[in-house]
């Protein structure tokens, strides 16, 4: 029985004084479906969080410290639900305190260097590290691969995907392309970014519109589109002999379109593409699931920070004007740097 600690309770969604969308339970859900996890203790600087947290999935210790709550508890796996500038620290001290797996939130840092450093905090302590892109488990998208697989469009030739922003929408599509494309990495990216219409999400700020293009090693191009006029599909596959979209419509999660006739089919799949406490539940019972077996799980470290190294990229492409051959070798975050020396006004 895995002991698990939760870090960053929150409120329930839309719900007075709420902030965020209740992730950690969501998490909960999945531990309380598995029956080799066990939620132990929970820690939110906000004790009324956790007591009314622990109302509903239990948790007999409650801290206001999380450093606390991982010296004390021998804990196996903790799940990090707290804004991304929290992330970093949190998951180091967590693999630094001898948890077996952390599971944490996206996106994964406010910068690359914050991401690289999560990442290689794990694998130096032998820890399984998790992010939640929960649409790897949402049966629209698994289809979908499912197609590309059976030769359905031919080969692949294209991903693309629209949203509001690169970092905190953008980390799942980048995410999504790589596990359409079976994770084939990256060799450039060229994009471009503009603050005007900027926002804060989680408080990290975000672009107004966004372009991100990229080649996989494999010959496939990648493209994302943020910001104004980002309406219609959200995720869209192009192959040599039809074409796939994702999220079409909330009555039409998946549909495919042959080259021969030009007719879209619709595909049922039971569920649309925002079933986000059913998909992050499978994404926490898989992930313990591949702690018991010792494969490497779905939502895997290294596989977000593929995605993660997109963002930056595309940022830094924007910065230095031209294409961005990788691996990244930045550690900042350039669009806020651009934006805090006054190069890319808001206005």
């Amino acid at each position: 029985m895995y002991r698990v600690g939760i870090i960053g309770c929150g409120r329930p969604h839309k719900t007075e004084g709420a902030t965020g969308f209740a992730m950690s339970r969501a998490h909960a859900e999945g531990y309380r479906a598995s029956a080799d996890a066990e939620i132990v203790a929970l820690a939110d600087i906000k004790l009324d969080n956790a007591q009314a947290f622990q109302a509903v999935y239990g948790g007999d210790k409650l801290y206001t410290d999380y450093r606390a709550m991982l010296a004390q508890e021998k804990l196996d796996i903790v799940s990090i639900s707290t804004w991304p500038h929290l992330h970093a620290e949190m998951v180091i001290a967590a693999a630094e305190a001898g948890v077996k797996a952390v599971h944490c939130e996206k996106p994964m840092a406010p910068t690359y260097g914050e991401a690289v450093r999560m990442v290689r905090a794990c694998e130096a302590n032998g820890v399984q590290l998790t992010i939640n892109h929960q649409r790897r488990f949402g049966a629209p998208f698994r289809q979908a691969k499912e197609l590309v697989k059976q030769g359905v469009i031919g080969e692949l030739q294209r991903v693309e995907a629209v949203c509001d922003n690169l970092y905190d929408w953008g980390t799942h599509w980048f995410d999504m392309m790589f596990f359409y494309n079976d994770q084939t990495p990256v060799e450039w990216v060229i994009g471009q970014v503009d603050a005007r219409g900027s926002h804060n999400v989680f408080d990290v700020l975000v672009e107004g519109q966004g372009l991100s293009h990229f080649l996989f090693q494999n010959g496939v191009i990648g493209q994302l589109v943020t910001g104004y006029g980002t309406k219609g599909f959200v995720n869209r596959l192009i192959g040599t002999d039809g074409m796939i979209e994702v999220g079409y419509s909330p009555e039409i999660p998946l549909r495919v379109r042959g080259v021969g006739d030009g007719a879209w089919r619709n595909v049922d799949v039971g569920e649309g593409i925002h079933g986000v406490p059913e998909y992050v539940a499978r994404g926490v019972q898989d992930l313990i699931d591949a702690l018991k077996t010792g494969r490497e799980p779905e939502l895997a470290g290294r596989r977000a920070l593929q995605a993660t190294e997109l963002i930056f990229a595309t940022y830094e492409s924007s910065r230095r004007r031209g294409r961005i051959d990788l691996p990244l070798t930045v550690e900042d975050s350039p669009f806020r740097a651009m934006v805090d020396e006054g190069l890319l006004p808001a206005e």
